[in-house]
């Protein structure tokens, strides 16, 4: 059977080449591998006039003319046969190897791989108009870098009076002048001229994302200035308390507004997700209170502390008159998310501007969703995009793998340049993907075995994770994991669950303990009984490890002792 298949497959292989006689046939034997270069037109190509331009190539095995270069291989059992045409650059063409054994494995010149010139001619095209568009107008959101003379030059009292009632004109927030406020832009401008240029650079960037979201909730868009006081513009940011992300969400705040956190995916720096949650958040907020000021308090401090406010204060709800009675942070938050939004309005006069070194705008990236799961070092070697770049673009999946969740849609953001080549190129850097997991080690069946076995510990007075890890021969990562526990504290009484073969001995020993009492047999009776006398020094950590088996809590159990402390002298029970 096999050898009629291999007769009409050189018959159909013969029929191919003579429908285009520039293409010769190149024996294996004749020429070595890497000095191959002959492209064979697919039948695809041959027939139909619009795929003419793009030469593709059906091939037993298709390996690359740069043995040097990062090269990765696909293995491919011998009963599949490469149907699938793989588009390829007409200056780079692509190797045929030909072999007469069956097909065995597919070598990808990952780094290499090409987008159809066509698709990237639109994607170009579309870029051009976009750039032209009022919506993206940069040049227009921070003109031209003429300069001004220093940062706080001519800013009188009357100057800034004269800027923030022109702020508070275009803008539903209460912006007034006051001291407060005047000495903190000052100092602003004084200090922090580079950071505010670094941010005016990552804007570009973000604040389309920002906008588009509060647009969609009837949030003032001068409210994306909020992100640069929360994060400074830096997604994977995460305070002490734990808040995390460019709009700085809790834990439990971000659930509320279904940001997914789980172990691979922590949503809330997602700029997208994040920014679209952060909106409903401030609208709730401004339901609650009806003012943007009071709402943008209650975003830092909770809801709560600003009615605690509004009360101390006799009922004013002026941000200003509540002010005092705000949490230490709070009282100056607002005053600093006017002082941005000032620096930025601006910042032009101030002679600041974007810096030039970050030059990443919006609309030049685009996004894919994920069909499998795929790593960034995976995503790295299929497109050569920069790893950094890709951090950056993607910095929500925790681990740097994106991953294929049932009910769950992850996608991947790219530069559009990138996105072409990916797209063009899926269904092979699936199969690359499918070809790298195959080579991780798989574990051995019998340590696959469940150990139904486990027991319930009970914690003990003098307990802590590492002592309870080493009796059981655990880790203490697995207890923790077993017991969902955040840190090592313990606490006396609790109940712990531990899975390990001397868990298992130990619960089978206490039901043969049990067993022996119920017959009324006395199990304690048949240990030996030896004295041992404390000595200058010693402890009962130390008194227990000269004993075979022998605990603290055994120590302190045998002798009634309610505490560690211990006498010279005193002659301790051991039951052995």
């Amino acid at each position: 059977m096999r050898q009629v298949i291999a007769i009409l497959f050189f018959c159909s292989t013969l029929a191919l080449f003579a429908q285009n006689p520039n293409v010769r046939i190149i024996e294996a034997k004749d020429i070595p591998v890497d000095t191959t270069n002959v492209v064979v037109p697919s039948q695809n190509s041959l027939s139909d006039p619009e795929m003419a331009p793009q030469e593709s190539i059906v091939a037993d095995t298709i390996a690359t003319s740069k043995p040097k270069s990062l090269i990765d291989t696909i293995a491919v059992s011998k009963s599949q046969m490469a149907i699938d045409t793989i588009p390829v650059s007409k200056s780079q063409p692509l190797n045929i190897v030909h072999s007469n054994a069956d097909i065995k494995e597919i070598s990808l010149p990952i780094m290499n791989l090409q987008d159809d010139p066509y698709l990237a001619d639109i994607d170009r095209r579309w870029m051009e108009l976009v750039k032209r568009s009022e919506a993206y107008e940069t040049d227009d959101f921070y003109p031209d870098n003429q300069y001004y003379g220093t940062a706080t030059d001519g800013l009188t009292t009357e100057v800034l009076k004269a800027r923030l009632e022109a702020l508070n004109a275009k803008t539903p927030f209460n912006v007034e002048y006051n001291p407060i406020l005047e000495d903190l832009i000052k100092r602003f401008l004084r200090s922090r001229t580079k950071v505010v240029a670094a941010m005016m650079a990552k804007s570009k960037y973000y604040f389309p994302i920002f906008e588009e979201k509060l647009d969609l909730y009837d949030v003032p868009l001068e409210m994306k200035y909020l992100a640069i006081v929360e994060s400074a513009l830096q997604p994977k940011a995460r305070s002490r308390a734990g808040a995390t992300g460019l709009w700085q969400f809790m834990y439990h705040t971000g659930k509320m507004y279904k940001l997914d956190v789980s172990s691979y995916v922590d949503e809330r720096m997602d700029p997208i997700a994040a920014s679209e949650a952060a909106a409903r958040h401030l609208a709730d907020l401004h339901d609650m209170f009806d003012d943007w000021d009071l709402a943008l308090a209650a975003y830092n401090s909770g809801a709560g502390n600003v009615n605690k406010a509004i009360r101390r204060a006799g009922g004013k709800r002026n941000y200003w008159n509540i002010r005092p009675y705000l949490p230490r942070e709070t009282a100056s938050y607002v005053p600093i998310f006017y002082a941005t939004l000032y620096m930025f309005e601006y910042g032009q006069e101030h002679a600041i501007f974007p810096d030039e070194s970050m030059t990443l705008n919006h609309y030049e990236t685009d996004s894919i969703y994920i069909r499998k799961t795929i790593t960034f070092d995976q995503i790295e070697k299929a497109t050569g995009i920069d790893a950094g770049l890709l951090e950056l673009l993607n910095p929500s999946y925790k681990l740097n793998i994106i991953p294929k969740v049932e009910g769950k849609n992850y996608y991947l953001v790219l530069p559009r340049e990138y996105i072409g080549i990916f797209a063009q190129n899926e269904p092979l850097i699936y199969a690359y993907v499918e070809s790298e997991n195959a080579k991780r080690e798989k574990p051995l069946p019998e340590n696959l075995k469940v150990n139904p076995d486990a027991i319930t510990y009970r914690v003990r007075n003098g307990d802590y994770l590492g002592k309870i890890a080493r009796r059981y021969g655990v880790s203490v990562r697995s207890i923790m994991r077993w017991n969902n526990l955040r840190s090592t504290k313990l606490r006396i009484g609790q109940r712990l669950k531990i899975y390990s073969r001397k868990a298992a001995a130990s619960k089978s020993k206490s039901k043969s303990k049990s067993k022996s009492k119920s017959k009324g047999k006395k199990s304690s009776s048949k240990g030996k009984k030896t004295y041992y006398t404390v000595r200058s020094g010693d402890t009962l950590w130390e008194i227990s490890k000269k004993f075979r088996n022998v605990s603290v809590s055994d120590l302190k159990r045998w002798n009634n002792l309610r505490s560690n402390r211990l006498k010279v002298g005193t002659r301790l029970k051991i039951v052995n």
